[in-house]
């Protein structure tokens, strides 16, 4: 990366905007604009699923309409707008990854993977050779700099907030990035459009897995998987035989519904043993654990966090933190132990650890027990 120029005044700034024809981004760009900021749109093409029944599909964040909407915005507020083609960079990075996981055992998200690798790595590469000073995005953060150091934060709106899919940032990374609309709840957002007279202040959320054009999981990794997936065993934790499951890569930790059991009492994913592939079920007290192992971690204050901290973890993207305490930590692993047993740890989901509002950083979840 170029080096960073702070001392320039914002005039000769130059800001590029991720841009999605949605209200956040939209509002973002606004704002810069409004602020002073040499603003530039991007928006990237990405990869969409082949025709189903004939019908051509495209990837939800990037459909025909949406990217209508980014032109208009970008049209009405005066500022460049280009489209950048990533369909193979995202299909290689965050669908290939997906599946993958999925076959092996693991339930991973595919916004982490995404924003570790589409938007923050090859994105932000492609503002900075665009001659742009920063990268902004819709984004629910906030960026803090103490003492020399940049800290990722939660949005104000806790409702809202997406720290949790951001905790992949480094230093050298934040301080390049911009989250305008971190500052603000989702209605001032939303009146903020209608303030600026963008046309997309009443535009429905986004949904999450913008690849699968139908939001039908188990209909997309049954397309996708290179291997037959084989139906197998269901088991209660005592070793009870329950019946049959469809595949284990159809099932994720903490799953209820769907299971096809009838049993006298509500049952839960506990467990996938693919030795035997099986299927594990068991009560929610079963399902709670006391500890958990993440790897390919990233502190974003660029070193591990200390051993004995006391740290809040998120264990899913709207679960609320549990409390714990680190118990082993470097800079490519972390163990924690909970203070009350954890409910639907999962393993591919992210780990990511607060400290109050500021986020430290975080992991992926393995099946690894602690020792």
């Amino acid at each position: 990366m170029a080096s960073h120029k702070e001392d320039r005044n914002v005039q000769s700034q130059k800001v590029a905007v991720a841009m999605s024809g949605g209200v956040d981004s939209s509002v973002a760009a606004a704002l810069l604009l409004d602020e002073g900021f040499d603003v530039i749109g991007i928006m990237m093409r990405l990869w969409s699923e082949p025709a189903i029944k004939g019908q051509q599909q495209s990837n939800r964040c990037c459909t025909p309409d949406q990217m209508a909407d980014a032109r208009r915005v970008a049209d009405l507020l005066g500022i460049p707008f280009y489209v950048l083609d990533v369909q193979d960079f995202f299909r290689e990075k965050v669908v290939d990854y997906y599946v993958k996981e999925h076959l092996d055992g693991l339930t991973p998200n595919p916004c982490i993977q995404c924003n570790r690798h589409v938007r923050f790595e090859l994105l932000l590469d492609h503002a900075i050779a665009l001659g742009a000073d920063f990268l902004a995005t819709g984004h629910y953060a906030r960026i803090n700099k103490v003492d020399g150091q940049y800290q990722l934060l939660e949005a104000h709106d806790s409702h809202k907030d997406q720290s949790y899919v951001l905790h992949v940032l480094d230093q050298e990374q934040l301080a390049r990035l911009k989250f305008p609309v971190g500052v603000f709840t989702k209605s001032e957002v939303r009146e903020l459009a209608k303030k600026f007279g963008l046309p997309v202040a009443t535009k429905d959320e986004s949904m999450d897995l913008c690849f699968i054009s139908d939001g039908n999981r188990k209909r997309f990794l049954s397309e996708l998987l290179t291997v037959q997936v084989q139906a197998g065993p269901v088991f209660a934790q005592d070793g009870k035989p329950l019946g049959k499951h469809d595949g284990l890569p159809f099932y994720t930790i903490g799953q209820r519904k769907g299971l096809g059991i009838a049993a006298g009492e509500p049952m839960y994913v506990i467990r996938k043993n693919a030795d035997k592939n099986a299927l594990i079920l068991g009560t929610r007290d079963q399902l709670g654990r006391r500890s958990l192992h993440a790897w390919q971690t990233n502190w974003v204050a660029g070193y591990p966090l200390a051993e004995g901290k006391r740290v809040g973890v998120k264990i899913r993207y709207k679960a609320k933190p549990a409390e714990g305490i680190v118990l082993h930590c470097t800079a490519d692993e972390v163990s924690v132990e909970f203070l009350e047993p954890v409910f639907g740890i999962t393993a591919g989901q992210g780990a990511v650890f607060y400290d109050e509002t500021v986020c430290l950083g975080g992991g992926i979840i393995t099946n690894e027990d602690v020792q």
